[in-house]
């Protein structure tokens, strides 16, 4: 049967409501069309991370407090190993990592990776032990264990064993992936001492383990930042902006809000207040003024790194950095 309209006899509509109709369409069209703009410029990032770490508190706060949101970004956090970070940014599985050195060591490798924020320039990293050694020597004959190879904590401590005249076939060593894996490996005896960051390094000792002594004026390697991929600044060149422009707030909020900033230190890493705040004056102490790398304290790094391997005589750290994008550049 042929579909007659209604004839408006049988359903009288007022002007009035006419006009009230087209205008109820008009906003929900508009709504509509401003959710989906809101929608199409929303980008989607992922940031790899080895493990949890004190060092990442300024990427733990951009995400609960909103810094990504500001900029139209979505953030995902993605764990993995610290020795697949830079081949995974590079084919594209993630769109950052954070170790600095990691960046260099890859870019030294010929992977394209860039530097867009280094906001650390120093290591706090501890060499803790088992409470019954007392000296380096009584590490001879044990195990140790580390992130991985080529991470900050396993050129600390080779330097450490440099130091003390300790030939690495004397000391055995694991790879744990991260400092909170390296913690566990300790804390469940499976090693007799490992480098970790605060809070590791207070938790350990409250359970019994110790101090032996600090390692990071033993080596001048680049810590926490943001790295990426030539490509991803190639192809998304604003999202990259908008990242580091995030980043960079939720390090000014972190400067700015001491008793909060201790609080969620606190939570996270499950510590006492006092703990809390001794991790945060550490980290407070780390941060450099403008997240641009320190080239000294890079080139220093370089040279570490062509003591175990060939760095290409043509190899420009500055092509590896790209601080165009942080506040000051802009």
């Amino acid at each position: 049967m042929p579909f007659v309209p209604a004839d408006e006899t049988q359903f009288p509509i007022t002007r009035s409501k006419r006009i009230k109709a087209a205008i109820a369409i008009f906003l929900c069209t508009l709504f509509c069309s401003v959710q989906a703009q809101g929608a199409e410029s929303t980008d989607k990032i992922r940031i790899g991370f080895p493990s949890l770490a004190f060092g990442y508190m300024p990427y733990y706060i951009a995400q609960e407090k909103g810094f990504y949101n500001n900029y139209g970004i979505e953030s995902e956090y993605i764990q993995m190993r610290t020795s697949i970070h830079a081949q995974a940014v590079v084919n594209g599985n993630i769109n950052y990592f954070t170790s600095v050195s990691t960046g260099i060591s890859a870019a030294v490798a010929r992977l394209p990776v860039v530097i867009v924020i280094s906001f650390s320039d120093t290591s706090p990293w501890v060499l803790v032990t088992q409470k019954d050694v007392h000296k380096p020597q009584d590490l001879i004959g044990k195990t140790v264990a580390i992130s991985g190879v080529r991470t900050a904590p396993y050129y600390f401590f080779n330097a450490f064993l440099k130091k003390y005249e300790i030939t690495a076939k004397d000391v055995s060593t694991i790879h744990t992936g991260g400092t909170a894996d390296s913690f566990r490996a300790l804390t469940s005896d499976r090693v007799a001492a490992t480098v970790l960051t605060p809070p590791f390094d207070d938790k350990a000792v409250s359970l019994g383990y110790k101090k032996l002594m600090p390692l990071g004026d033993l080596a001048d390697i680049p810590y926490v930042g943001l790295v990426t991929s030539q490509n991803e600044i190639k192809n998304n060149r604003e999202s990259v902006r908008r990242t580091v422009s995030a980043v960079m707030d939720s390090i000014a909020w972190l400067r700015a809000n001491r008793d909060e900033s201790a609080k969620m230190i606190a939570s996270k890493f499950k510590i006492n207040q006092q703990e809390a705040e001794n991790t945060y004056a550490t980290l407070i102490g780390l941060l450099n003024k403008d997240g641009r790398l320190n080239l000294k304290v890079a080139r220093n790094y370089l040279d570490l790194l062509r003591q175990e391997r060939p760095v290409p005589a043509d190899f420009d750290l500055t092509k590896v950095v790209d601080s165009s994008f942080l506040p000051a550049n802009r």
